[in-house]
């Protein structure tokens, strides 16, 4: 169905909620303020008996209040609310806000007002990160962003934000995307473009409230799952390093040849590599074996190709002492490496069905930064 530019926007707010304070109950007075009267969803994700009461102001304010126990993380909440929005408030496109009153309310109306000109796109209002903002939150985003440019190829602003907007005819692919926790909106983005999702960047207020305190973000095992899928793959790598250099080791001196010996280990090292690459990195255990070894053998031998090449002109052309010259040659395939599996090697071919969206023109999900 198509969008009419000229009726107001329709949307639900959908607000996840672990032990919430007074400032959710500010935000849902500015979100009916500023005239919003479509559904507020909020999800109570396992807080307990001692916030019922701010739960039941809300439900007061008119708010639909789901929840669970004990706490699931905010994956699993946001996964919970486009269920019950599916189903109680069928055809509204959905906003996702953040509880501690670190979105603008003008931010959310502006992000889901954003919809109607793009059906088949996540909307995600970014932050510029300007001005006084917490160090670990500019730190945590940098990394997040260069990471996901480097193995996605798409560009984004701000990976991280929680305020996004998604039409409503993609809430069942939403249900399906994995992950529970911090990881899930991660997650989505990484699997907007395979599914022919576009992504859409519109500018918002960057806000963080005494230090960003109130996030339940936890620094350490939190960023392992948002970075789960780049660091099994670096496991997977270092295992085939492990694995290949054991080999030549004990291969030579079996066989008494370097050539057998480096020859069978690289390829018991990729053959391990390929498996654990194709089943536990990226999932694509679905993927047919022939096809994906085929492509993966072909891309092992130019990676192989393009590493000498590299190597040789950083150090006997630019004259790079080899250490360094190794190691950026390293870095730099490495990356390379993962994109190329991810979107050549593993990929499974697109079904325009699937989601009951036309892919995007073109294969790639480019986002744009629009100043509305």
């Amino acid at each position: 169905m198509e969008n009419d530019l000229t009726t107001p926007a329709r949307f639900a707010i959908l607000i996840p909620a672990y032990e919430p304070g007074g400032a959710l109950i500010a935000l849902i007075h500015d979100i009916r303020s500023a005239g919003h009267g479509g559904p507020i969803v909020i999800v109570d994700d396992g807080s307990g008996e001692v916030y019922a009461p701010i739960f039941e102001e809300a439900s007061a304010l008119g708010c639909d209040i789901i929840g669970h126990h004990p706490n699931r993380g905010k994956g699993y909440a946001l996964k919970a609310g486009f269920s019950h929005i599916q189903r109680a408030h069928p055809g509204f496109d959905v906003v996702c806000a953040d509880c501690d009153g670190q979105h603008a309310v003008a931010d959310i109306v502006r992000v889901g007002a954003a919809l109607r000109c793009q059906p088949g796109t996540i909307v995600l209002g970014a932050r510029r990160f300007a001005g006084d903002v917490p160090a670990r939150s500019r730190f945590g985003n940098t990394v997040t962003r260069v990471l996901f440019a480097r193995s996605t190829g798409v560009p984004l602003q701000d990976t991280q934000t929680g305020l996004r907007a998604y039409p409503a005819d993609m809430l069942a692919w939403l249900g399906r995307v994995p992950g529970e926790r911090f990881e899930y909106e991660l997650s989505v983005l990484l699997q907007a473009e395979e599914a022919g999702y576009r992504l859409r960047e519109i500018p918002i207020s960057t806000i963080y409230l005494d230090g960003n305190s109130s996030t339940h973000f936890r620094t350490f095992a939190d960023s392992a799952r948002v970075y789960a899928p780049l660091l099994r793959f670096s496991v997977s790598s270092l295992a085939a390093f492990g694995l290949d250099f054991a080999l030549v080791l004990a291969l030579d001196g079996l066989s008494g040849s370097l050539l057998v010996a480096v020859a069978t280990a690289r390829l018991c090292s990729a053959t391990v590599n390929f498996l654990a690459n194709r089943r536990y990195v990226f999932g694509r255990g679905d993927v047919g074996l022939a096809r994906s070894w085929a492509r993966y053998a072909g891309l092992a031998s130019t990676i192989l190709a393009a590493n000498y090449l590299v190597l040789a002109a950083l150090h006997d052309r630019l004259g790079l002492p080899l250490a360094p010259a190794k190691l950026l040659t390293e870095i730099g395939l490495f990356v390379a490496s993962y994109r190329l599996q991810k979107e050549l090697v593993f990929a499974r071919r697109r079904r325009a069905g699937r989601t009951g969206v036309e892919p995007a023109a073109g294969a790639r999900a480019q986002p744009t930064m629009v100043d509305s």
